[in-house]
């Protein structure tokens, strides 16, 4: 009953930060006005705005949210660390840079998006290829070529701004920083995320006995090599695809999961989809704040995910005893 009742209240979560984002923008559109939208009784103007604009970038905001939070929760289970994140291993430098040479070369949306998770899927492999080496990887090894990948696209990222035209810059640091500008299709990441969840819940029960530790794992059943690997397949995938949609937006992935440990909910079959609902209805907010704080200028989301964040993170810290003692 406490799960059922956690997932209901995370579900409402998310339909009244659906409904809050496409009634708010620089155009004012009210209840009315969006039920005759969605009944299809509405005139051309709402239903443009409601149903092309706001609604799409809400699906994506949504959607990107739910992929940070599920893979930051894998990340943790992963690495065994509860200060890991999706972009620990270096796929968001690998997105980053694919992304900044199809806006150099003046490419649309499509080769953005095409150029971005090539990037990452790229970045995942070299990871993974490095750290796997002659035998099989610990988890440190993982972790610090990860850090050492991610370094190193950051000079790449570097580089290319220094390169590039002072007109193209704005849009270069938007995407860096965190936008859902371009993300008007987030089809292929729903599809994404439904099925990466559908997978990691089915696992659920073996990441519970994964935290306890690898030898407590091998000696209950668990195949720990095959585990480690899928884990990391997984969570990089659902990291790529998230910053395909939405470029780097920080802290979701990070912050999501220990939030619902803070509040108790430690099994994986029910952590996962509740950091779906919550990191996804948060990044839904994050994104209408970004709309229309400024209005009609637009803020990059992920500034107010790191605003966010920074003060969670902080409170984490403060808590790190029991987090740490729950990640392991």
């Amino acid at each position: 009953m406490r799960a059922l009742t956690l997932l209901a209240f995370l579900l409402i979560l998310t339909l009244v930060s659906l409904l809050i984002s496409l009634l708010s923008g620089s155009v004012a559109i009210g209840w009315q006005g969006l039920l005759a939208v969605l009944s299809g009784t509405g005139d051309g103007v709402a239903t443009q705005i409601i149903m092309e604009l706001r609604w799409p970038r809400a699906i994506a905001a949504f959607t990107t949210g739910a992929l940070l939070s599920v893979a930051g929760a894998l990340m943790q289970v992963l690495l065994r660390n509860p200060l890991a994140d999706p972009y620990v291993l270096g796929v968001s430098g690998g997105a980053a840079t694919g992304a900044l040479l199809a806006l150099l070369l003046g490419l649309g949306s499509l080769g953005l998006h095409s150029a971005a998770f090539g990037g990452a899927l790229f970045s995942m492999l070299l990871v993974f290829g490095l750290a796997h080496g002659s035998g099989n990887w610990t988890t440190s090894r993982l972790l610090l070529t990860g850090v050492v990948i991610a370094a190193g696209w950051g000079a790449v990222i570097g580089f290319l701004l220094a390169l590039s035209p002072d007109q193209a810059l704005r849009g270069m640091l938007f995407w860096l920083m965190g936008d859902l500008s371009y993300a008007s299709s987030p089809a292929a990441g729903l599809l994404v995320l439904t099925v990466g969840l559908l997978l990691a819940i089915a696992i659920g029960r073996s990441l519970n006995i994964f935290t306890q530790g690898e030898q407590t794992a091998a000696a209950l059943g668990i195949s720990v090599v095959p585990l480690r690997r899928f884990l990391y397949l997984l969570a990089s995938l659902l990291s790529a695809t998230a910053v395909t949609l939405a470029g780097s937006i920080g802290f979701v992935g990070l912050i999501v999961p220990h939030m619902l440990r803070l509040a108790g909910v430690r099994d994986h079959r029910l952590l996962l989809p509740a950091a779906a609902l919550l990191g996804g209805s948060l990044l839904i907010i994050a994104d209408t704040l970004a709309r229309t704080l400024l209005a009609p200028r637009q803020l990059p989301v992920g500034i107010l995910t790191a605003l966010v964040g920074v003060p969670l993170f902080l409170l984490l810290l403060h808590h790190g005893r029991n987090v740490h003692g729950e990640a392991r």
